[in-house]
């Protein structure tokens, strides 16, 4: 029998909707496809459902996904529901499953409708990927799931405390994740807080921070070198002769508006500028006189976005929630070349010779000023070239590195679960 090791697995990944939003699972497992059958399936959500119009919609998207049935029609679905934010002819696109969920996890009734459901709706697809399949999750939603699949183990790829998440319900979410954190092979982290909080879980936790593609990024800015010679400026956030300051990503309660509205009296004549969706944000926020908020734009669009504006900024609260996360665009914002200000938080401090870090409102806006007028400074472009150790594909070669220890472990090769595949296969 082949050594398990040195399989190569399936993985069967439960994350956010597929080319929905640029997600830091995404971009890794898109670095896998060529190696690796894999079947990514369309989770519900973690938000508990209210009636208001994110809801609605989001309701209709899904709706929308379980009527088209097919795994052909819902791709196809997806990519005119979402505008496509990923170029997926680039590379070979994952199966996707939409399976059907109850929407909410809070009472063990709706913990057990929703095993059962994803039970039925699953097996079948899992034996019919080439074998051994690891089962790959980002949600503690799933928890539920571990030893219920036939497969030959399970990852946890933890990117957020979901307890301290604005909008979600913290207290179902925590003691789901405690559950899975119990039951799963492996767990891996983006941040030394969220590994920290593993320990205290009685886990030990992989650490690995999140990638960036290079060349796309600094690409645009080469190419955008001059905003008059640049054309029309994307989505019209941008007029011809903008060079505002910047930041994109959920507008949402961990914004701090008191460093926004500080900056915004310091450079009355400059725009502000946030791009993308609106989850809850501080009404203070949207009521500052020089700060516009607008919808999000496709994820292949944010270079060019970049390359015409003069700051990149990151005005996050310092909070439970902010001190766990690593924020995906902190890369981004690093390799596009222009001056990048933040609040400091753990995950900036490994940066800090590559930006500008601010505790207070003064020191942010005082920042920004600088900036402005002096660009960025040569040893912050200096410090920035160990960006080019931080692919996704080297990222991602060490996440196979997890998928392949779990088949190390002992037992995996065991009956427990190919004969439970092989049962699943006749049916």
């Amino acid at each position: 029998m082949v050594d398990a090791a040195r399989r190569v697995p399936s993985l069967l990944v439960f994350s956010d909707d597929w080319g929905r939003h640029p997600s830091s699972c995404q971009h890794l497992i898109r670095e896998l496809l060529a190696t690796h059958r894999v079947c990514w399936v369309n989770t519900i959500g973690t938000r508990t459902p209210k009636l208001d119009r994110a809801t609605l919609q989001r309701a209709a998207e899904k709706l929308q996904q379980w009527r088209v049935g097919r795994k052909k029609k819902a791709k196809a679905t997806e990519r005119q529901a979402t505008g496509e934010t990923f170029d997926h002819s680039a590379s070979i696109a994952p199966q996707v499953i939409n399976p059907r969920m109850w929407p909410w996890f809070t009472r063990a009734l709706d913990r057990r409708l929703n095993r059962m459901l994803l039970e039925g709706q699953l097996q079948k697809a899992i034996a019919e990927m080439p074998q051994p399949v690891v089962a790959v999750t980002t949600l503690p939603i799933t928890a539920d799931l571990v030893g219920r699949l036939p497969v030959a183990g399970w990852v946890y790829y933890c990117v957020d405390d979901f307890r301290e998440w604005p909008g979600l319900d913290g207290r179902t979410l925590g003691r789901m994740e405690e559950h899975l954190v119990r039951k799963v092979d492996e767990i891996v982290v983006v941040s030394e807080t969220l590994r920290t909080r593993m320990s205290h879980l009685g886990r030990e936790a992989t650490l690995l921070t999140h990638g960036c593609d290079l060349s796309r990024w600094q690409a645009s800015s080469r190419a955008v070198a001059s905003v008059s010679g640049a054309g029309p400026a994307p989505n019209a956030v941008f007029s011809a002769t903008d060079r505002p300051i910047l930041f994109w990503g959920v507008i949402d309660r961990r914004t701090d508006v008191a460093f926004v509205r500080r900056l915004s009296e310091a450079i009355p004549d400059h725009r502000i500028v946030f791009v993308g969706p609106q989850q809850d944000p501080d009404p203070d926020l949207l009521n500052l006189k020089n700060v516009e908020c607008h919808p999000p734009v496709p994820f292949d669009s944010l270079p060019n976005l970049a390359a015409a504006a003069s700051v990149l900024i990151m005005p996050y609260t310092d909070s439970p929630v902010t001190r766990a996360m690593q924020p995906l665009k902190l890369k981004e914002y690093l390799a596009t070349g222009k001056p990048v200000v933040v609040r400091s938080l753990p995950a900036t401090h490994e940066w800090s010779d590559c930006l500008d870090e601010a505790s207070t409102p003064d020191a942010f806006a005082a920042a920004v000023k600088e900036r402005l007028k002096s660009g960025l400074p040569s040893s912050q472009w200096a410090a920035r070239e160990r960006l080019k150790q931080e692919s996704w594909s080297s990222k991602a070669e060490q996440l196979g590195e997890r998928f392949r220890a779990v088949l190390s472990k002992p037992g995996r090769e065991s009956s427990r679960w190919a004969n439970r595949v092989a049962e699943l296969a006749k049916v």
